[in-house]
């Protein structure tokens, strides 16, 4: 049997079952004195990447744009042998032109909504933040990750 950090450690595929069956992230940027930026946004995975959407005037925008690095936590559980989660360090790229906005926008808005037609005010509503906001995709460069239900259950 494993031990340390080897024993809980996720599989890329419990890495990707993890990522899609949650809906939140913690993300951090570093801030104009160098200190973390953080924050909480719903998010979907694009072809295996975090992608998010948020106000183009925010701070994080204004972090990304001077620096793309960023750190996301998604974790999930109550009690300690229920803990998991994955960090991704990785590379911020920025979407600015309004097609990838909507399709970004949209795909969060599918996550917040739990797959419940938003109907034509939902659309309106995504159609009118487009303006408003920019997409972020996440490129990975470094995953960590943990499922402590493991230390009960050992494979």
């Amino acid at each position: 049997m494993s031990s340390g950090r080897s024993a809980v450690r996720m599989s890329e595929d419990e890495i990707a079952d993890f990522l899609v069956s949650t809906d939140k992230v913690q993300v951090a940027t570093i801030g104009p004195d160098g200190a973390p930026h953080l924050t909480t946004l719903f998010y979907f995975v694009q072809d295996g990447k975090v992608a998010f959407w948020t106000y183009a005037s925010s701070q994080k925008i204004k972090n990304l744009q001077r620096d793309p690095r960023i750190t996301l936590l998604i974790e999930d559980g109550d009690d300690y042998f229920e803990l998991r989660g994955v960090t991704i360090f990785g590379k911020a790229e920025l979407v600015t032109d309004e097609d990838g906005i909507r399709a970004i926008g949209t795909a969060v808005a599918d996550v917040m909504a739990k797959g419940q037609d938003m109907g034509d005010f939902g659309r309106e509503m995504i159609e009118k933040q487009v303006k408003k906001r920019w997409g972020v995709v996440v490129t990975p460069t470094k995953v960590a990750s943990w499922d402590h239900r493991k230390m009960l259950n050992p494979s």
